[in-house]
């Protein structure tokens, strides 16, 4: 069976407490077995997705938003901003919203401006960084907490780049023009040899929603926001029910 079995992490696969079932390895596990191909596709950065990929194993980590895909130890996709769009997109933050909290990505390396770093659980593998002096090269997805939208969206049409809103939260993030999950999925698939109509991809929130557009069949988990439950194929069981297992458990291996 050539499937491309894709899914976020974040109240979609993860319990709301964080955690992954057993039922949801062993199900993951079997479609495996029978010939799937499994990738988790996450905004996390990838510090912040390590734990779960060593739990999971999946055969390939989209991480970042989209703009990095790595098959273990191989990075196979890259997307990103030029070190001066970086420089000039840190420093209009940093001008919008003084002492605001930066973070930006170089591959599997996050720089941030906290000092607390060793206290979060997402990225506590991050470099302390100021910003004093540029960067020396472009990051693939840069992320701050802003007072507002519009002041995201103001410094995202100045620099002609994507921006990504996250449930629940005042932290935006901003990627390269054209960069994201369906950018990477579509690069992904086509390395796999699999077909996007064979595609399976599952999600939650507003940056789930053009994965599972893109996707063959797109499932949103109950307990997602009106926006991706309104688009999706099909809804699945909330995340806290091991939703993503149950579609599984009776569309694959039933």
């Amino acid at each position: 069976m050539k499937k491309l079995i894709l899914t976020d992490l974040d109240h979609t696969l993860l319990k709301t407490d964080g955690t992954i079932s057993e039922r949801t390895l062993d199900v993951l596990k079997r479609c495996r077995e029978k010939g799937c191909t499994f990738a988790i596709a996450t905004a996390r950065y990838w510090i912040g997705a390590e734990r779960y990929i060593e739990l999971l194993k999946p055969d390939y980590e989209i991480t970042t938003d989209g703009t990095l895909i790595h098959s273990g130890d191989e990075c196979i996709y890259s997307c990103c901003f030029t070190a001066e769009e970086t420089n000039g997109i840190v420093a209009a933050l940093l001008e919008a919203a003084p002492g605001t909290e930066v973070t930006v990505a170089q591959g599997k390396t996050v720089y941030w401006n906290s000092r607390h770093i060793a206290e979060s659980e997402k990225l506590h593998k991050a470099v302390y960084r100021e910003y004093d002096k540029p960067l020396n090269e472009g990051g693939s997805k840069i992320v701050a907490e802003l007072s507002s939208e519009k002041t995201a969206r103001r410094i995202a049409e100045k620099f002609g780049c994507k921006l990504q809103c996250y449930r629940g939260e005042n932290w935006y993030g901003f990627l390269p023009k054209g960069a994201g999950k369906t950018a990477a999925i579509t690069a992904l698939a086509e390395k796999c040899g699999i077909a996007l109509y064979d595609t399976i991809a599952f999600g939650d929130d507003r940056n789930d929603m053009e994965m599972l557009e893109l996707c063959g069949t797109g499932v949103a988990v109950a307990n997602a926001v009106d926006e991706v439950l309104d688009i999706a194929d099909e809804v699945t069981e909330s995340n806290d029910e091991d939703g993503v297992a149950l579609w599984l458990e009776r569309e694959i291996l039933g």
